[in-house]
């Protein structure tokens, strides 16, 4: 995000991507991120506590029934997946000896190696040319070593897109799950609509609560944008952190008018005006 020649690269979900499934302009390869921040006009949808899930499965629900209708639906394959497993234990042991990336070591006192996996994450694959009922346990490859992992998501778009380099030595390894589609011929079988979850929280979101650690991390993002001080963060509530992340993201995205300007820390010390809210394109 620190390049902004990127920027067009973000589009706010309801504005464009409902459009671009109902006329068939879906790129190749499309990423959505949900709601993180609970407020009272839109609520989180991203299955974080204390957010109410079943407005993460009513976000699920939506993007599937877009793409179910969609003129591309025989050209779809829609993944749902989680960065964190939602529990804090899993009986099988997280695998070590795996690649780092690019070698990093974490700071003291830990100095991580970035050498081992966490916790199994749920991963669901949707697409008419999936046979039902397919599971995929573990990758036939490319190494004997390799797992499915969140680096298995570059690893497949470079083999089904035949791009010409990985990005890190762990998507290198990493197992492709381009083999889930195992058809000849698309279903027709698949429903066009799914069924309405049902609320889990009786309560209203707390706007005027305070950050949690996720949404810290994501304010603290925006200091870096900005050039503030990390401790920003201190004393904000959820509402007032998602204005503050509008305001830092909006200059990012006003950034871009600046001529000569590809980065956005000189962008805004050059004292780029926001004049558009950006963080629609992220958070919407």
């Amino acid at each position: 995000m620190r390049n902004v020649k990127y920027v067009d690269n973000f589009h706010n979900y309801d504005l464009s991507f409902k459009h671009d499934c109902e006329k068939g302009e879906l790129p190749n390869y499309v990423v959505i991120e949900p709601r993180y921040f609970d407020i009272l006009t839109a609520g989180a949808n991203d299955d974080h506590p204390s957010h109410d899930v079943s407005e993460g499965q009513k976000f699920v629900k939506e993007i599937y029934e877009a793409l179910r209708s969609s003129p591309q639906w025989n050209e779809i394959l829609f993944l749902i997946t989680y960065d964190e497993h939602g529990g804090f234990y899993d009986h099988v042991p997280t695998p070590t000896g795996v690649p780092s990336p690019d070698d990093f070591v974490g700071a003291a006192p830990y100095n991580f190696k970035f050498d081992r996996l966490g916790c199994r994450v749920p991963a669901i694959m949707v697409s008419p040319w999936i046979e039902p009922g397919t599971v995929l346990h573990r990758p036939s490859g490319p190494h004997p070593t390799s797992e499915f992992e969140h680096s298995s998501i570059p690893a497949t778009l470079k083999k089904i897109f035949n791009l010409k380099e990985f990005l890190t030595k762990r998507d290198a390894w990493a197992g492709s799950f381009d083999m889930v589609v195992n058809r000849s011929t698309p279903r027709t079988d698949c429903p066009e609509k799914l069924a309405e979850p049902v609320k889990m929280r009786d309560s209203d979101a707390k706007e005027t609560a305070k950050l949690s650690d996720f949404q810290e991390e994501l304010v603290q993002v925006a200091a870096a944008l900005k050039g503030d001080p990390l401790k920003v963060v201190e004393n904000m509530t959820v509402s007032s952190g998602l204005k503050y992340v509008e305001d830092a993201l909006s200059k990012f995205n006003d950034a871009k008018k600046i001529n000569g300007v590809d980065d956005i820390v000189s962008a805004l010390a050059s004292g780029a005006k926001a004049s558009t809210t950006f963080v629609k394109n992220i958070f919407s």
